[in-house]
């Protein structure tokens, strides 16, 4: 709600406004940000860590016409090694001592291995290829979410409009975000349990999930595996101890058909 984080900014005056979110399933106006930003006098900063591999390949809107300062991570859904990034302008990088507090701040020997797995990460994601693979990622979590509304999942915000989804168990009875986590690990299913705004449980149970196709899209697969992930998500949440062999078999044919390397 754009209207009510300006109405905030302008009653309370922040000296800084992050903008980025770990489970928010919908596209975030950078511009309007600025615009609010600016109306209160204050900077800009916006971390883009999960959303940056939709970002470099136009999937998503730029933050960086908009924000003062960006960070990102370099894995997530740029795909690289483990990093980050800190991206500003020159100015604003030398008014506010960037690299004095980055080194020797917080950072100490560089890793060789690191920094070049960071070129060879920016590097696929200058190539066609790797658009292919964004536009993939976000037709398969629209394809994923519309199979999970079928099965009778509630999604937080009906929907997806990038890499991930963050559903609500809430009208599935004494299915616990936690639970539902772990018995997908059983199966071979890797999710993330989740609060959901409002979520009457602690952070430790919490009544949600995050779903992310990220991984599954650079092992090749496409629209038509969403519905079998999501049905068999749905026998997990439903009837779990009659079901998790049959589960765990239909995902190793899913992997099998989708090998990570094919080659010895």
């Amino acid at each position: 709600d754009y209207d009510a984080v300006m109405e905030i900014a302008l009653k309370e005056k922040p000296k800084m406004i992050i903008a980025g979110a770990s489970a928010y399933p919908r596209v975030i106006d950078f511009k309007r940000f600025r615009e609010i930003a600016d109306a209160c006098g204050a900077i800009l900063f916006v971390d883009m860590a999960h959303i940056a591999g939709l970002v470099a390949a136009g999937v998503h809107p730029s933050p960086i016409p908009y924000a003062h300062v960006t960070t990102t991570t370099t894995h997530k859904t740029l795909r690289g090694p483990r990093g980050g990034l800190i991206l500003s302008s020159k100015e604003v990088a030398e008014k506010y001592n960037f690299n004095k507090f980055v080194f020797p701040g917080v950072q100490g020997g560089p890793l060789e291995h690191v920094i070049a797995s960071k070129a060879v990460c920016f590097g696929e994601a200058l190539k066609p290829e790797y658009k292919e693979y964004q536009q993939q990622v976000a037709k398969n979590a629209k394809a994923l979410a519309a199979a999970m509304l079928d099965k009778g999942f509630q999604l937080v915000s009906g929907g997806t409009e990038n890499h991930l989804m963050l559903v609500d168990l809430t009208n599935f009875q004494d299915v616990t975000g936690k639970f539902l986590q772990n018995a997908c690990d059983e199966v071979h299913i890797t999710l993330n349990k989740n609060a959901i705004p409002n979520d009457p449980r602690s952070p430790f149970l919490t009544s949600g999930v995050r779903i992310g196709t990220p991984a599954v899209t650079v092992r090749g697969f496409k629209e038509e595996d969403m519905k079998e992930i999501a049905e068999c998500l749905y026998k997990v949440a439903t009837d779990f101890e009659s079901s998790k062999e049959e589960v765990a078999r239909r995902v190793k044919a899913l992997t099998d058909a989708h090998p990570i390397y094919e080659g010895k």
